[in-house]
């Protein structure tokens, strides 16, 4: 469904307790999966009561003002009021200014959620629409569940930039950080794979949910994905992010992988990479909050096939501004384009032979009240209708950085992807 003219819109949403056991994901088109879980929690979309697309660099000022008028004229009757019930839009956004993907948001026509036990549904609908006439009467009714398929196999291959070309891609960008054109850049490649057009992508969804249960699994409009960086989640005017850039790979026992974490935390260079990308959410964020904390020093967070360096940042928002607003004063964050944020966007359209799409965009969701939970796309791939699978990964480059170290970390950061798929 196409978005329609805002003067001809008027959403009703109805959100009721119900019962729900299972995975969530189960309620979810095997086709085209909504989604946004985390340890079994979150929310499933169902349909298309309504869609926006956006482009250019006022994509996220547009979305910001789209939704705002949306929400200001909806019917919403919500009396469970946890973070995801009620009127919900999923997003994506498309990383560059000058992208040819489409950014989104999509309200469903039914979402089935669950958080802290608790678990309920919501109909939505435009509000003129005969079709739904009478939906307020079984707004108990659950949608169908059904078993998810057998997961599609399939192997990465490398894409526009070989593993050479990539090397030699990272050797260029630090010659121009030697010269001084920028302090740090990130530097992707692609990888592509194709799977059946009819495959169930519910269990791609399943499987990183299940192997990385400590990030947002994902699937927004065919980008499917589990992120471990959150930008900014929004609730009740209080919001919190977590910044991560520097990583190494977890080691093969106990006694390396604790050596790995402590050298990952003493790693000036790395430090140095952490400390450009906080500094960069902090300078975005202070024009939108009251207060804005963070923690003195990074910490290492352990993920299933990496180490990162973490820093958690808590706000309180202005009055006038949504989580939508939030994100588009992060995006892009120095841990996915660099430092300075000019500089590098230019550099990385210099160097990277490919449209990054809504890889390294942010994804989520937000609700009528400007709430919502909102990570960077990493870890990711988008699909198309066709199945033909197209993922990225990125490493940030830095002034003593090495490029065949810097390859390495590529190939981790594809292995949620291409294990989903083995």
């Amino acid at each position: 469904m196409t978005s329609t003219p805002l003067t001809a819109v008027q959403l009703r949403a109805v959100t009721t307790v119900v019962e729900v056991d299972g995975p969530l994901i189960a309620f979810a088109d095997p086709g085209h999966p909504l989604a946004a879980l985390r340890r079994g929690d979150g929310i499933v979309g169902i349909g298309e009561a309504w869609r926006g697309e956006f482009r250019g660099a006022t994509r996220f000022a547009d979305a910001a003002r789209t939704w705002r008028a949306l929400s200001d004229v909806a019917g919403v009757a919500d009396p469970v009021h946890r973070a995801g019930s009620g009127l919900v839009a999923f997003g994506s956004f498309a990383f560059a200014d000058d992208s040819g993907a489409a950014s989104v948001l999509v309200v469903p026509e039914t979402i089935v959620g669950r958080r802290d036990g608790v678990a309920w549904v919501t109909h939505i609908a435009v509000v003129d629409d005969a079709s739904h006439a009478g939906r307020d009467h079984d707004a108990a009714t659950l949608p169908a569940a059904t078993p998810i398929g057998e997961r599609p196999r399939a192997t990465l291959a490398a894409a526009s930039l070989s593993r050479d070309d990539f090397v030699s891609t990272v050797g260029r960008a630090l010659e121009r950080i030697r010269a001084g054109d920028v302090e740090k850049v990130v530097i992707a490649r692609d990888a592509t794979a194709s799977i059946p057009a009819d495959a169930d992508r519910r269990a791609i969804v399943t499987e990183l949910a299940e192997a990385y249960p400590d990030t947002l699994a994902f699937s927004v409009d065919g980008l499917m994905g589990a992120s471990p960086e959150t930008l900014v989640s929004v609730h009740a005017r209080e919001a919190s992010a977590r910044v991560l850039a520097g990583s190494t790979a977890r080691g093969t026992d106990a006694s390396e992988d604790a050596a790995a974490a402590t050298q990952l935390a003493t790693s000036q260079k790395d430090l140095d990479e952490h400390e450009f990308a906080v500094q960069s959410v902090l300078k975005a964020l202070r024009p939108h909050v009251t207060a804005v904390t963070a923690s003195e020093a990074p910490f290492t967070l352990k993920l299933p096939n990496l180490w990162h360096l973490a820093t958690d940042v808590e706000l309180e928002l202005a009055e006038d501004s949504s989580g939508l607003d939030l994100v588009a004063a992060l995006h892009p964050t120095a841990a996915v384009a660099g430092s300075p944020t000019d500089a590098a966007l230019a550099l990385i359209a210099e160097l990277e032979p490919f449209d990054r799409g809504r890889y390294a965009g942010p994804v989520g969701w937000i609700d009528q009240d400007g709430d919502g939970e909102w990570v960077i796309a990493l870890r990711c791939a988008h699909i198309d209708d066709d199945g033909m699978l197209v993922a990225h990964a990125g490493a940030g480059i830095v002034i003593d950085s090495d490029p065949v170290a810097e390859l390495a970390e590529t190939r981790m950061k594809f292995r949620p992807i291409a294990d989903a798929l083995r």
